[in-house]
């Protein structure tokens, strides 16, 4: 049976349908040897599917990778051109993984890679509004009124943030850890926000996405999850998807 080929590869584990579309508009995919265009339909039992030349197939196999993206490595799939190292490069997997959400590229922390599209999907899509926890320090000492005026949000284009959780973690030098905890992931939120506020944050670590945790990995490594750790996660969103 012919599907749409962003649904096919969000089930093969290559993240959110929107971003299956984008790759497809970015003439990364093919099929049967010809690029695909928005609205292409495939036969995953009959027809060869290719990202960046690499076929893709219909089940297999569920991954679920923890890793520490370093400063400075893309935390996406980047853009094909190998020009620029991202979080693929350091996890050697057979077939495709893709990385759940985003750290900019000064950002560093927690990444799950995985297959599984659609635990992938309710893990981004602000509808579900996971908890995302970082590690944030900035510069200088901010006044408790600072801080409150973060946890109530503040506007970032046209629009107020949401509530946040943020509390003092301790003093390195000159500057303030703090912990952050939001329920969305505006682009480069947390770094804006903090420049807003008079604070300006000069190392950001995500700790934990939803129940995973990024525990003792040193940035570069990676570990499979544990069963009890993939059972967990897919019972918080299970949770929350009762709730939304």
């Amino acid at each position: 049976m012919e599907e749409r080929l962003q649904k096919i590869m969000a089930r093969a584990g290559l993240g959110s349908r929107r971003a299956c579309e984008d790759l497809i508009r970015a003439g990364r995919v093919a099929v049967n040897g010809v690029v695909a265009q928005l609205g292409h339909k495939a036969d995953i039992n009959v027809d060869r599917v290719t990202v960046d030349g690499r076929e893709i197939a219909a089940g297999g196999r569920k991954v679920y990778v923890a890793l520490y993206k370093p400063r400075g490595v893309l935390s996406d799939a980047g853009d094909g051109s190998g020009q620029v190292s991202t979080v693929l490069d350091l996890v050697p997997l057979p077939g495709h993984v893709f990385p759940v959400g985003r750290l900019d590229l000064r950002s560093e922390g927690l990444i799950l890679l995985t297959n599984d599209g659609d635990l992938a999907y309710r893990l981004t899509h602000p509808s579900f509004g996971h908890e995302k926890e970082y590690k944030v320090l900035v510069e200088g000492a901010p006044s408790e009124d600072v801080l409150e005026r973060w946890r109530r949000g503040v506007f970032l284009d046209g629009r107020r943030t949401a509530p946040a959780e943020v509390s003092f973690a301790g003093r390195q030098d000159d500057s303030t850890w703090l912990r952050v905890v939001l329920h969305e992931g505006r682009k480069r939120q947390i770094r804006r926000v903090a420049a807003m506020l008079g604070c300006p944050a000069h190392r950001l670590i995500r700790v934990r996405i939803a129940t995973l945790r990024l525990g003792n990995l040193a940035p570069g490594q990676w570990r499979n999850l544990t069963d009890a750790e993939v059972r967990t996660l897919k019972e918080s969103v299970k949770r929350r998807q009762k709730r939304t």
